[in-house]
């Protein structure tokens, strides 16, 4: 009986050191929480559990608090997703402070440790399958930074042996984000798929040395043995037989899944991807640029040590994902007596709330759900250059994450950090108000038009007629009955209950300020929840130029995507 009491007493006791921990966690990050849950409602129309969740590392947080915060999590979304816009923005003011913004000094790539600094030949090794993202610049900029830091070349490779991924369309979109994005000046450009009969050649010396044979298993039966370390019964088949099949399959007499080319490996190797892995399909498509003249296609352990040793490629940066296949890649270069590479490794870049999955990308284009590959709801380049993010803030990006060996997880923040600092200097300010409303403004000076200028360190003014008063809803629901100052002119006093206001000084007191326009054109802003965003902008908005990048006041940083008669449409970036 004693036993059985000392028992439940340890139970509850337990239970309870449990949810104390699960208290002190959330009295912990109790604010933080409701900081992210706000600023993800503002930016994103609702709160996000999944969103809010990564943020909180940032405080401390550890992975195996994640169970115990993630209930105060999704409760705290629940409550401010029920909260108006307008409080919304009260209440982050009180919050803000609890946001932290990852944003680290300017720096420079580290050193590396090469045996010839001289001769130093680095590639980009695209697949030309999708649209090119952020992590994928980032890649490409290593290698053609450290190209650059040594007095090297840089090459750019187009990775087409897939002929159901594989399209112009991607090459050609892949071309234009390096030469007119992110300015690469690369120093050749070649197509795998245009060296289809070296690596037949490569491939069937394998099969002379009886290092590659064919084999006709299904994918399944294959999986199977490779994960026991069996060998199948093709393995044992001569050479002879191998180089007949070989050459039929060449011709195109089995189709894909029939048969396939596999490089004599280690069934016993502690690396799967040693256990005798495939190295040549069949893939009856036709192919973006050689049509239907090739059936067989070469994977990626495959041409990957030939293709760097024909370009005399003699550094390599890529991510550690990549790890197990640098054994498989150096046997094959052993067996055809080929040059090895410096290869250096790092961790992926894993951005943050944007999926960079192809299949999901075009499935979301495919249901007008996306606007397309530049959605400002992804992160591919077409997106972020519409956008205003300039080329600069992702060499910036690159050089601050360097050779980190852990995992990176990027967020849109970062960037933005990094480009507001750098576009700030030379983005003009102009005057927006979304939601407009005109309002009449009792004893007014008789003042026609102002002079401010476009930037707050530039000479060059723009002049602003002044005739009707428009301000947003938003903020005369916020400040009505109080007295504020239209920024640049003069302070009005709201009235409580009419879109009405009253003089009251031109002298400038340190109260709330407010955006304003007179004689204004229309304008509407694509937001980062892809819906648009309409109001009123300042007249002098018509001189911009298309894809020019400005600051409107109060609002933030925006992009001119297309002027149009009644209507110019910008691109937000950021705060």
């Amino acid at each position: 009986m004693l036993k059985n009491y000392v028992l439940d007493i340890e139970g509850k006791t337990h239970k309870t050191i449990k949810k104390l921990a699960s208290f002190t966690i959330i009295m912990k990050l109790e604010k933080e929480i409701k900081a992210y849950a706000i600023k993800n409602a503002l930016e994103f129309g609702k709160a996000e559990p999944s969103k809010i969740l990564p943020k909180l590392f940032r405080h401390g947080l550890e992975k195996s608090e994640i169970k115990n915060i993630m209930p105060e999590i999704i409760k705290t979304a629940k409550e401010i997703n029920s909260l108006s816009k307008e409080n919304l923005l009260d209440l982050f003011k009180e919050y803000e402070k609890f946001v932290k913004v990852r944003e680290e000094k300017e720096k420079d790539l580290p050193e590396l440790k090469l045996k010839d600094t001289k001769n130093v030949v680095t590639r980009l090794a695209p697949e030309p399958s999708k649209y090119l993202h952020l992590g994928h610049a980032m890649s490409f900029l290593l290698n053609y930074l450290y190209a650059k830091k040594y007095n090297g070349k840089c090459l750019l490779r187009f990775e087409d042996t897939n002929p159901e991924k594989v399209s112009q369309e991607y090459v050609n979109s892949t071309l234009d984000d390096i030469k007119n994005y992110l300015e690469i000046k690369i120093d050749g450009i070649r197509y795998i798929s245009d060296d289809m009969e070296i690596l037949y050649n490569y491939a069937e010396k394998l099969v002379k040395i009886e290092k590659a044979y064919m084999c006709f298993c299904d994918r399944e039966k294959m999986q199977d043995l490779r994960h026991k370390g069996v060998e199948c019964a093709c393995r044992k088949n001569s050479i002879e037989k191998n180089l007949a099949e070989w050459r039929n399959f060449l011709k195109g007499k089995y189709m894909k899944g029939e048969a396939v080319l596999r490089i004599k490996g280690d069934m016993k190797s502690q690396n799967h991807v040693m256990r005798d892995s495939v190295i040549l399909r069949a893939i009856a498509k036709k192919h973006y640029r050689h049509g239907n003249k090739y059936k067989v296609w070469p994977m990626y352990d495959f041409y990957n040590p030939i293709e760097d040793s024909l370009m005399g490629i003699t550094l390599i940066l890529r991510s550690n994902e990549f790890d197990l296949r640098v054994e498989l890649q150096d046997y094959i270069k052993d067996i055809l007596g080929l040059k090895k590479q410096t290869i250096v490794q790092y961790g992926r870049f894993n951005v943050i709330d944007f999926t960079t999955k192809g299949r999901e990308i075009r499935d979301l284009i495919a249901s007008k759900e996306f606007l397309g590959w530049d959605d400002p709801r992804l992160i591919t380049l077409k997106a972020l250059k519409r956008r205003g993010i300039v080329k600069e803030t992702i060499y910036e990006l690159t050089k601050q994450v360097g050779l980190s060996k852990n995992q990176v997880n990027l967020e849109f923040e970062m960037l933005a950090a990094i480009n507001r600092k750098i576009i700030d200097a030379t983005a003009n300010r102009y005057s927006f108000v979304a939601n407009p409303m005109e309002i009449k403004i009792k004893n007014a000076p008789k003042i026609k038009q102002i002079s401010i200028p476009v930037h707050p360190e530039k000479k060059e003014t723009r002049n602003l007629r002044i005739s009707k008063m428009f301000i947003s809803e938003e903020d005369f629901k916020k400040f009505k009955g109080k007295e504020i100052r239209l920024l640049h002119l003069y302070n009005i006093k709201l009235d409580k209950k009419e879109n009405k206001a009253e003089f009251m000084s031109l002298e400038n007191k340190d109260i709330q300020k407010i955006n304003w326009v007179s004689e204004p054109v229309k304008c509407k802003i694509l937001m980062p929840s892809g819906i648009y965003l309409g109001g009123l902008a300042e007249k002098t908005i018509e001189r911009l130029k298309n894809n020019e990048i400005i600051q409107f006041e109060r609002f933030g940083f925006a992009k001119l995507d297309k002027k149009r008669k009644n209507n110019y449409e910008f691109w937000f970036a950021h705060k």
